[in-house]
C-alpha cells in the first residue's frame, strides 16, 4: 500500500465529508438516555441517527453488497449496523457510539456543547471526539483501502446510541445480531483515549465502575437550626463520615481490600514506560485551580492510580438550596452521587455489593441510610498482542504518526469491551481513540483534535490490511 497515497486520501475525505457531517452532528443535542429520558420524544437521538445514516449511505455506493440499517428493538435505543464484505470470510468487528454527555457548565466564551466551532486543529463541542466520529473514521479508512484495491476482510460495523448510559441496551443487540456479527478475530473500538497526539496509543485496559446514590435522611422536614442544632445530627457530617468507611480522606485512598487487586508487571512496566513518554504531561493536561497539586508525585504512581487502582468522585449532591437562597435552616437529608472507578479485572457487581454494605451498616444515630445503584459495570483487561499484530501496530504508528505505538490503560469506561471478550475469548483487540491532552471529555471545551483523527484513520486502514495479510504467516494462528 502507498502510505503518501493513504494519507493524501485521508486528508482531503476528512476535509471534505467527514468534518461537514460532523460539524453538524455537534449542533444536535442527542443526550445518552440516563441524561434525557424523554429522548424518544425530543427526537435528537433520532436526528442524529438520520444524519449519520445519510452521510454512511452515500459512501457505501463504492462498496459491492454493502448492507446499512437502523436496528431497533423495542423500547431502547436504535444501533446503526453496517456489513461490508471483503476478501475473505473472516470479520473485523469496527464500534463506536453516537451518543452524548450531557451539557456541563464553564464553556468558554464563544464555545457551547452544541455549538461547533474549529479552531486551527480542534473542532469544539459534545460529541466529535467521543465518539462521532468513529463511524466517519471507520468507512473512511475502508474507502481509503478501496481506492487502491488493497485487499481486507469483511467488516462489520456497530454504532450504540447507549454507551454513555453504561450500554444497557448493547447486550440485547449483540444477542439479537450474533448471528450477523459472526466471530469476529479482531475488534477495532475508537472510543478511548491517547496520552498524546504524537503517536498510536493502544488501550490494554478499561477499569469498571461502581456507581450509585447515597442517601441520609435524618428529619422528616427541615427544622430551625438554632433550635435543632446540637440536638438533630446533621445529615450532612453523617453523609461525610460514611464516606470515610470508603476513602481516606487525607489521601484519597480506598479502605476497602475488596476493591483492589494484582496489578499484571506487564502493566507496571507500561504505566512507567507512559509516564517517561507523557511527564510532566500525566498531570499537566488537567486544569488544576490556584496551586492545587496532584495526589501523589511519581508519574508512574499516578498513571497507575487512575488505570488500576480504585478512586472515588462525588459527581453530584441534592437536598441543598444554593448558598444565595440558604436560609439557617438544619437540612433534613443530603444525598450524594458517588461514582467509584474499580480496577479492570475487579467483578463490579461484587465492588457494588462490598460498598452498600460498608455504607449501609450501623448508621450512626440510627439515621435511615440506604445506597441506591446499578450492580455495576466491570473494566475489561486486553489479551495479550499476537506477533502479526504487535508488528502492525508498531507499522501503523510509524507510517501515520512517524513515531512508534505506546500502551497505556485508560480510567474510564467502554462496557462493549468487557462483553465481547466475554463471547469472544480468543479476538483480538485494537482499542485507541482521540481524546488526549485537554480535550476534555464529559466536560467543558471538548474538542476533537483533527490532525489525531486523520492519523488514527489511516493507522485503522493499515491495521485492517495487515489482518487481511497475516493469513500468510505462520505466527497469524493466535490471532
Amino acid at each position: 500500500m502507498d502510505t503518501a497515497r493513504l494519507k493524501q486520501f485521508v486528508e482531503s475525505f476528512w476535509e471534505d465529508s467527514i468534518l461537514p457531517s460532523i460539524t453538524e452532528y455537534i449542533r444536535i443535542p442527542n443526550k445518552s438516555p440516563a441524561y434525557d429520558p424523554q429522548w424518544v420524544e425530543h427526537g435528537y437521538m433520532e436526528d442524529a441517527v438520520k444524519l449519520m445514516e445519510g452521510w454512511a449511505r452515500r459512501q457505501l455506493a463504492g462498496f459491492a453488497g454493502a448492507k446499512l440499517e437502523v436496528v431497533r428493538l423495542p423500547g431502547r435505543t436504535p444501533l446503526l449496523f453496517i456489513d461490508l464484505p471483503g476478501d475473505s470470510d473472516d470479520t473485523v468487528l469496527l464500534y463506536g457510539h453516537l451518543d452524548k454527555q450531557p451539557e456541563m457548565r464553564g464553556w468558554s466564551e464563544g464555545l457551547g456543547p452544541w455549538l461547533p466551532v474549529r479552531k486551527d486543529d480542534k473542532l469544539y463541542g459534545r460529541g466529535g471526539a467521543d465518539d462521532g466520529y468513529a463511524i466517519y473514521a471507520c468507512l473512511c479508512a475502508l474507502k481509503a483501502l478501496g481506492e487502491q484495491n488493497v485487499a481486507r476482510a469483511r467488516c462489520v460495523i456497530m454504532i450504540e446510541a447507549c454507551e454513555e448510559s453504561g450500554s444497557y441496551d448493547l447486550p440485547f443487540y449483540v444477542d439479537y445480531l450474533i448471528d450477523r456479527i459472526g466471530n469476529p478475530s479482531l475488534v477495532v473500538c475508537l472510543d478511548s483515549g491517547c496520552g498524546d497526539y504524537d503517536r498510536l496509543w493502544l488501550t490494554t485496559s478499561l477499569r469498571g465502575i461502581a456507581a450509585g446514590t447515597l442517601e441520609v435522611r435524618v428529619l422528616t422536614e427541615g427544622v430551625h437550626s438554632g433550635d435543632a442544632s446540637g440536638i438533630v445530627p446533621s445529615s450532612f457530617r453523617i453523609l461525610r463520615g460514611l464516606l470515610s468507611r470508603l476513602e481516606n480522606e487525607d489521601s484519597g485512598e480506598i479502605k476497602l481490600p475488596e476493591l483492589y487487586v494484582q496489578i499484571p508487571p506487564q502493566r507496571i512496566e507500561q504505566a512507567k514506560e507512559a509516564a517517561r513518554i507523557l511527564g510532566r504531561e500525566v498531570y499537566g493536561k488537567f486544569p488544576f485551580a490556584g496551586s492545587t497539586r496532584p495526589m501523589v508525585d511519581d508519574t508512574g504512581q499516578m498513571v497507575l492510580n487512575r488505570t488500576w487502582r480504585p478512586q472515588l468522585a462525588v459527581v453530584g449532591m441534592d437536598g441543598y438550596p444554593a448558598p444565595g437562597d440558604a436560609g439557617n435552616v438544619l437540612l433534613p437529608y443530603s444525598t450524594a452521587k458517588l461514582s467509584l472507578r474499580t480496577p479492570p479485572t475487579l467483578d463490579a457487581r461484587k465492588a457494588a455489593q462490598a460498598i452498600k454494605q460498608a455504607l449501609e451498616a450501623d448508621p450512626p444515630y440510627g439515621a435511615e441510610v440506604t445506597f441506591e445503584g446499578r450492580e455495576g459495570q466491570s473494566g475489561w483487561h486486553a489479551p495479550p498482542l499476537v506477533p502479526w499484530l504487535e508488528t502492525a501496530v508498531a507499522q501503523a504508528s510509524e507510517e501515520s504518526f512517524g513515531a512508534p505505538p505506546a500502551y497505556m490503560g485508560e480510567g474510564g469506561t467502554i462496557p462493549f469491551m468487557g462483553m465481547l471478550g466475554e463471547k469472544f475469548p480468543h479476538t483480538q483487540f485494537v482499542i485507541t481513540g482521540v481524546l488526549g491532552p485537554h480535550s476534555n471529555a464529559h466536560g467543558p471545551n471538548e474538542f476533537l483534535h483533527i490532525p489525531t483523527g486523520k492519523r488514527v484513520t489511516a493507522a485503522m486502514a493499515c491495521l485492517i490490511a495487515a489482518h487481511h495479510r497475516r493469513r500468510k504467516r505462520p505466527e497469524s494462528s493466535g490471532g
